[in-house]
């Protein structure tokens, strides 16, 4: 069997208070760390498609304040902002509105929040989630009944989240829905194609803006929704994720980081000049009163996890072929779950254990601590499927870390990696196991070239994927809607 890890258990005493340090410096009273959790179909979107969006990158270069500086979203003090996510759970949609409550209560603005679809019988998950938001000022209400309504009509802004929670206008406001649709923005973050439904977004057309993760995900809801439902978008917005300030302090704390590594790589039980590829999947931070909670996505086919394997297994066999001197490679596949394993999960043990490459394939419970898992490793595999990640946050968290991205040359992720130069794209489908196979002999044989791409690719995140450039970004959207909605009124 290959190996199955659960970094940690076991850990040296004397260790604690180094590991103590790195954790205190990540978890502050809410730490999200958040990407959207579907391996969803992004399509690529062309020069002349840009012109659709509203891309904000060049003003953002022009008008960020760092430091101490006023929040770019100050405007925001003392509006009504009513958020309606479809559930509340521990998966990217809920907990990056979340993040968005939170970064609109520090300016001050009054947030009342709504879920739209709750279980009947008491859930740990929500009452610690709802917790945490009155903790910091959020409202939490029934979203439905009268006093819904009343929120609605008198908030300044309502952000829906997700297209599903397009169900909560009809069902919730009724014939008062026409009185609230010019202060919507809606935020998508889905790409399959059971979320084209008219009942879902027959009212799309006439708020005030969509705001979506990626080019390639604004573009392909664009051609989707006027293709398949005859409907047209309204403006949309692009607005690209970034990395939380708690992520980045462990990326630049070289002492944390060579704790960490250490730890993760003794556990492992390789060496420290092993060469480590991961495949990461679904890691989400939140800091609930006390205690972590686990999202729970395992391993899927989406995420390409088997076409990983064969490539690793491909790249194990050309170096033994042409006799190349390189350090002794590893895979690392984080988010196993070895008390449920599925399918698709027992498919994968069985391929390494007939290709007997047990001992150089790790398998990691699922977890919530990516920190770790990037600080020890040295390169990260993104090798989401069909039209990939629609942005695929774990790639900017890996980068802020210095490490090369191998990813798929599709969705999202060819927004954020820069090909040849922090890391390699490659075709999704067995197209592209060879490539990546011979992507993963270049890192391991040129050592400053992966090096060097690592540093660009934390450069890259220091210039537009950090969480200022996202607050920027949202402020521009939500100023630009609020004007909207004066005029309406």
């Amino acid at each position: 069997m290959a190996k199955h890890t659960q970094a940690w258990m076991g850990m040296p005493k004397k260790r604690w208070p180094l590991m103590l340090v790195a954790f205190l410096s990540l978890s502050t009273a809410m730490v999200l760390f958040i990407r959207p959790n579907s391996s969803v179909p992004c399509t690529p979107t062309t020069a002349a498609d840009n012109n659709h969006f509203v891309d904000q990158d060049n003003q953002i270069r022009s008008s960020l304040q760092l430091g101490n500086a006023p929040s770019p979203l100050d405007f925001m003090k003392s509006k009504l902002v009513l958020m309606v996510s479809h559930e509340l759970s521990l998966s990217g949609g809920p907990l990056l509105l979340m993040e968005l409550a939170f970064l609109l209560r520090g300016v001050g603005a009054d947030v009342v929040w709504m879920t739209n679809q709750k279980p009947p019988e008491p859930d740990q998950v929500i009452y610690s989630l709802e917790s945490k938001m009155l903790d910091r000022g959020v409202q939490v209400l029934p979203a439905k009944g009268e006093k819904a309504v009343d929120t609605a009509i008198k908030a300044d802004l309502v952000i829906l989240n997700t297209a599903v929670a397009g169900k909560w206008l009809d069902a919730v406001l009724k014939e008062k829905v026409s009185l609230v649709l010019p202060k919507v923005l809606w935020w998508i973050h889905e790409m399959r194609g059971h979320y084209f439904k008219v009942e879902y977004v027959k009212h799309l057309p006439f708020v005030a803006g969509a705001m979506i993760d990626s080019h390639t995900t604004a573009d392909y809801w664009k051609n989707r929704t006027r293709e398949r439902l005859g409907i047209k978008m309204p403006e949309t917005y692009v607005v690209h994720l970034g990395n939380s300030k708690e992520l980045m302090d462990v990326a630049e704390d070289s002492v944390a980081k060579r704790v960490l590594r250490e730890h993760v790589r003794e556990s492992l039980g390789v060496r420290n000049d092993d060469l480590l590829f991961a495949i990461i999947n679904s890691m989400i931070y939140c800091w609930l009163v006390v205690t972590y909670a686990q999202s729970l996505i395992g391993v899927s086919r989406g995420k390409g996890q088997d076409l990983f394997l064969r490539s690793f297994y491909e790249s194990l066999q050309l170096i033994q072929e042409k006799k190349l001197q390189v350090p002794t490679l590893h895979a690392v596949v984080v988010g196993s779950d070895m008390n449920a394993q599925t399918k698709f999960e027992t498919e994968l043990r069985k391929f390494v254990a007939e290709k007997r490459i047990q001992d150089r394939v790790h398998f990691v419970n699922k977890t919530l601590a990516v920190a770790p898992y990037l600080a020890s490793i040295d390169v990260l595999v993104q090798n989401s499927q069909a039209r990939g990640e629609c942005f695929g946050r774990i790639t900017i968290e890996a980068m802020a870390f210095r490490l090369p991205v191998l990813g798929t040359a599709a969705g999202g992720t060819m927004e954020i990696v820069v090909n040849g130069t922090t890391g390699f794209l490659h075709p999704v489908g067995k197209e592209g196991v060879t490539p990546l196979a011979n992507n993963i002999v270049k890192m391991a044989t040129h050592v400053e070239k992966r090096l060097t791409m690592g540093k660009k690719g934390y450069e890259r995140v220091k210039e537009r994927f950090l969480e200022h450039h996202m607050a920027q970004r949202i402020a521009l959207v939500l100023k630009d809607v609020l004007q909207k909605a004066a005029r309406q009124n």
